[in-house]
């Protein structure tokens, strides 16, 4: 396993690296750190068949995520990685997108514990992180330096693989666009996320924007953020 690998070719939305890796249809899931539910939205409506469990941690995300009422296969709760409140063998995938990283580095490997406890026997976890590099990074390191979390969170992953708990089946690394259209738009989605509490000053602030500026073109600003997924798997 590693961490990151140069140069990453592969330019893609993350939805085409896990319908390459997985087979949704009629499966159980798990969703961990599901966020706003952009992406459980995605799955919900491209595997008609899943039924989907969708945890979020954070209460504010999830009394919003509580009022989406037309997505029939999608099962909305409250929850932490750490601690799933769900019995043994009870799915056939989980899925993490960008969120082993937000979990405390304490409890990253009991979150890992929890994965291997709640999959079934040959399910599958999809474990995809930010590398820490590229353009976003350098904007967001400015007021948010997560180094330290993501490195964390491989190598909680590695050691998961290394002592047996799982079995590693790929490890996938691309290039995922992320496009903002203004500065007040970036501000909304990554400064104002409920999930953390970022405090800029006015001065931090005014350097923030500046560093977003200098890449806005006529067509907003436009980002390729690198990518790694970890394909894991519960051999029977």
């Amino acid at each position: 396993m590693q961490i990151q690998c140069e140069p990453i070719e592969r330019v893609c939305a993350e939805q085409e690296v896990w319908e390459q890796q997985l087979d949704l249809n009629q499966t159980d899931i798990l969703e961990l750190g599901c966020g706003t539910a952009a992406l459980t939205r995605k799955i919900a409506e491209s595997s008609s068949s899943c039924r989907v469990t969708a945890m979020e941690v954070d209460a504010i995300q999830h009394a919003k995520n509580m009022q989406i009422t037309d997505l029939k296969n999608v099962h909305f709760v409250a929850g932490s990685a750490e601690a799933i409140a769900s019995e043994d063998n009870a799915y056939d995938v989980v899925l993490m997108f960008k969120s082993l990283h937000h979990v405390p580095l304490d409890r990253m490997d009991a979150a890992l514990n929890e994965i291997r406890r709640v999959l079934r026997a040959e399910g599958r976890a999809y474990i995809s992180e930010p590398i820490f590099a590229g353009d976003f990074n350098a904007i967001l390191r400015l007021f948010h330096n997560e180094e330290i979390v993501r490195k964390a969170a491989f190598s909680a992953v590695k050691k998961a693989v290394d002592d047996g708990r799982f079995t590693l089946v790929d490890e996938v690394f691309f290039l995922s666009p992320m496009r903002f259209a203004n500065f007040p738009e970036f501000e909304q989605l990554v400064i104002a996320v409920t999930h953390s509490q970022h405090r800029l000053s006015n001065e931090l602030f005014q350097e923030v924007k500046q560093a977003f500026e200098n890449k806005m073109s006529d067509d907003g600003a436009n980002f390729l953020m690198p990518m790694r997924v970890d394909i894991l798997e519960v051999r029977a």
